[in-house]
């Protein structure tokens, strides 16, 4: 039997979807470690301020590390240097050879690097000389089927002293369609010495036990699953405690938006936050009782204060 207990579960680096306001969110549910929305090294060679706001981290957090990507090696040393080892208040510096999106692998640069093993090498040991930070490496089981080289992948990373690997269990061809190949993971984690950390179709927190069961990983790192549901943390957290756990109200639920714009407005104007949040209450209120009808309002107001009266009126009904 596999102990789940001492499993480290962290919140994934999401593009437009991990900004300090949720990474707050998800700490307080119990995440160990989150991740901001990954940052360019070419962008932060040239002081892009959007990538200086990408990698803003707020004193309310505690476990907020940081995902970068490119595929320079003397600008990611550059960028580490100048940019990531000056910061205090992170441990971990992960680094992206994951991310399928077509600008990014066209670049050569996220799952693309998978392609080029020999360039994996000179980027892993860059990494390691460039901080003394902990390093991470992200990566996929290849970029599709026919090329599946996570392991050799993985072995480079352990040669060049990464301390740790994130494996999503699936190919880059198929983005996030079909299912995680859980069985990969669990073959990472036997080839390997250095810890290897599941990702991919954890929604709940049967398949956190699953996956670890599966798998033998030594944590899990929740992506989509944490995507309106940062309770998804406090379940796996009391399950591991007790056995079993509470699931929070639809008030609840509410309250926790209510939240997370207020936090929102902490960091960013008003104008941005009523139209990032959108995304957020639709992933939040999905499956309670006309969540359709409350989302498509949401998406037509324009100030902080019509929402929170939409969101009263809508607690109400769901309290009624």
């Amino acid at each position: 039997m596999i102990e789940l207990k001492n499993k480290e579960v962290m919140l994934a680096p999401l593009a437009g979807v991990t900004d300090v306001a949720f990474r707050i969110v998800c700490e307080k549910y119990g995440a160990d470690k989150t991740f901001t929305e990954m940052a360019s090294v070419n962008a932060m060679v040239y002081d892009n301020k959007q990538t200086d706001e990408i990698l803003f981290i707020s004193e309310k957090e505690e476990h907020a590390n940081i995902q970068i990507f490119g595929s320079d090696p003397e600008k990611i040393e550059k960028a580490i240097k100048e940019k990531i080892n000056p910061l205090e208040n992170i441990t971990d510096l992960s680094f992206n050879m994951g991310c399928p999106a077509p600008k990014i692998f066209k670049n050569g640069e996220g799952s693309a690097l998978m392609k080029n093993p020999d360039l994996v090498d000179k980027i892993t040991k860059t990494l390691v000389k460039s901080t003394n930070k902990k390093v991470n490496v992200k990566f996929r089981l290849g970029v599709d089927d026919s090329s599946k080289n996570y392991i050799e992948i993985g072995k480079i990373c352990e040669d060049n002293g990464i301390d740790y690997v994130i494996l999503h269990g699936r190919t880059r061809e198929q983005h996030y369609s079909g299912s995680a190949n859980w069985d990969d993971i669990k073959i990472l984690k036997e080839a390997l010495s250095i810890p290897v950390i599941a990702n991919g179709d954890v929604f709940t927190v049967d398949d956190f036990k699953n996956i670890v069961q599966r798998t033998n990983a030594d944590g899990v790192m929740l992506a989509r699953g944490a995507m309106g549901n940062p309770f998804l943390f406090k379940y796996i957290k009391e399950y591991l405690k007790t056995g079993s756990y509470t699931p929070v109200t639809p008030s609840e639920i509410i309250d926790q938006i209510r939240e997370q714009y207020d936090l929102s407005l902490e960091y960013k104007e008003e104008r941005l936050v009523v139209n990032q949040m959108r995304k957020h209450v639709g992933w939040y209120i999905k499956g309670l009782p006309d969540s359709s009808k409350v989302r498509d309002e949401v998406n037509k107001l324009k100030t902080k204060e019509e929402i929170f009266d939409l969101l009263d009126e809508y607690k109400n009904v769901l309290e009624g």
